[in-house]
């Protein structure tokens, strides 16, 4: 849970609500505007500092980890040479995966998107006659909507993850894929806990909300007639589920109720169980810079008297996994490191991208489901390579970011004021004469031009920030006045370009 101190009293400013654009998460509404949303965000800058340098902490963890194991990038080039060989080998793992779940007791079924999945689902509880479901941290099921569909069928859903909690009771949708609410202060969480729980207004005392929370929770837990959890790793030899929590949750939703579903995505394979070692050492490190998470429980049968059901969930990855370009973010072991160091996600917060997915893997997954309606996406990165070089899977994400862009150029899904800057700079940049004569224009303007005049709606770069101040002289007028009968001397018959 996120710290700061306050003065009573102190307004709580609403950037993260706020953040979000309207409709989101609707596959039905229009084309997210990154920028747009982000601006919200940024309009809070006590929020929106504390999440710049709360993430940049984690990133510096992450590194002194790193450097703790000699074998890092070995660990790193094996965990993607695994995850490249099973999704090569993809459909014979997963009927390993089907056929030992089966031998273990386990149902196994198939949804190709996320509305079969959330009607397969539906269909469990309403057999066993549920109306209650506890469930642990998944973005998959973030992703096709369940949480919304189910309560539309009159399912009480309880999040058991704290930050999924805290994003549960304030209607929000999780802004980091490990950490749900760390765009949250925690006066913010007070003031949820409050409206919500009732619990004591404008009490932020960490260990109080966390134990009001767990207090009002609990009993839930105890009643509930359904339990569901997601999966970190599942393993084809043994037909096992993998999960990796801090609080235990998975364990308590998975082993409280009589009924376990579990909700996972095809491409969380692994071969064999003796593979796992390599990415539990990585997870954990790359995700929040701790050597490993508090609980890695393996799930391979129900207990005596309970049932045990698998989700294996498609939802566009069959298709992705035959892009030659961005099949290889399949290999996403959700651990959230490009998110943390990416400083265009650590500036803009989780919910602006309007998706399940945020961050640089974001840019590369979402448009996978709708092109258009994340056509944006692509353009919120510096293309500085920091994602792909902390990825402990090794995904060349900033190179599938820059592959993206071509795409949407190619596809026409560019906003025509883009598309006619880009044009307009093509042109310029095509011909030194006219680059030259441009420059040479711009930075008078800079120099003499009213403010009114510089900054207006034609100025993306001033929407922002301040324009920089104007040069005395371009480089080429330096040249030519200082170097150019130099040159010309040195090198008869040679004109410099």
């Amino acid at each position: 849970m996120n710290e700061t101190p306050h003065s009573p009293g102190e307004a709580r400013p609403r950037a993260a609500r706020e953040a979000q654009p309207k409709g989101a998460a609707d596959p039905g509404k229009g084309r997210v505007d990154h920028a747009e949303a982000a601006k919200r965000f940024i309009a809070a800058p006590e929020h929106l500092k504390f999440h710049d340098e709360r993430l940049w902490d984690i990133r510096m963890k992450r590194d002194r980890q790193m450097h703790a194991i000699p074998e890092w990038e070995e660990l790193r080039r094996l965990a993607s040479a695994i995850k490249d060989h099973t999704l090569s080998h993809l459909d014979t793992y997963l009927e390993q995966f089907e056929a030992a779940a089966k031998a273990n007791g386990v149902h196994v079924h198939w949804a190709k998107d996320g509305a079969e999945h959330n009607a397969i689902v539906l269909g469990l509880l309403r057999d066993h006659g549920a109306k209650t479901l506890i469930k642990s941290k998944s973005m998959l099921t973030e992703e096709c909507g369940m949480r919304q569909a189910l309560v539309e069928a009159g399912i009480e859903i309880t999040e058991t993850d704290l930050g999924e909690r805290i994003q549960q009771l304030d209607a929000e949708a999780p802004s980091h894929i490990v950490m749900p609410a760390v765009h949250k202060l925690r006066r913010d969480v007070s003031d949820v806990f409050a409206r919500t729980l009732g619990t004591e207004q404008g009490n932020d005392d960490i260990h109080y909300l966390a134990e009001s929370q767990r207090m009002t929770t609990r009993p839930l837990i105890l009643e509930a007639d359904a339990g569901m959890t997601g999966g970190n790793f599942i393993i084809a030899e043994t037909g096992a589920v993998v999960v990796c929590t801090n609080e235990g949750n998975a364990d308590l939703s998975a082993n409280t109720p009589k009924l376990h579903i579990v909700s996972v995505g095809i491409e969380k394979l692994l071969p064999r169980t003796s593979d796992l070692g390599v990415f539990i050492r990585l997870l954990s490190r790359s995700a929040l810079g701790s050597p490993i998470t508090q609980y890695t429980s393996h799930f391979r049968s129900p207990r005596a008297g309970a049932e045990m059901h698998i989700v294996l969930v498609d939802n566009g990855r069959s298709t992705r996994l035959g892009m030659p370009e961005f099949w290889t973010s399949l290999k996403c072991i959700r651990c959230g490191a490009c998110m943390n160091t990416c400083p265009v996600y650590r500036r803009s917060g989780g919910l602006s991208y309007g998706f399940t997915y945020a961050g640089p893997i974001g840019l590369v997954i979402d448009p996978t489901f709708d092109k258009h309606k994340f056509s944006s996406l692509p353009f919120a990165s510096t293309l500085n390579g920091s994602c792909t070089n902390v990825c402990p899977v090794k995904i060349n994400l900033h190179e599938q970011i820059y592959a993206w862009r071509a795409v949407m150029a190619e596809n026409h899904e560019l906003p025509f004021a883009k598309k006619t800057a880009m044009a307009a700079a093509g042109a310029l940049l095509a011909s030194p004469r006219l680059f030259r004569a441009a420059i040479a224009t711009a930075d008078q303007a800079l120099l003499s031009l009213p403010r009114f005049a510089q900054y207006n709606a034609l100025n993306a770069w001033g929407k922002g920030r301040e324009n920089p101040r104007g040069a005395g002289q371009t480089f080429h007028a330096w040249w030519a006045k200082n170097r150019a009968g130099k040159a010309k001397a040195a090198a008869p018959g040679k004109q410099p370009s």
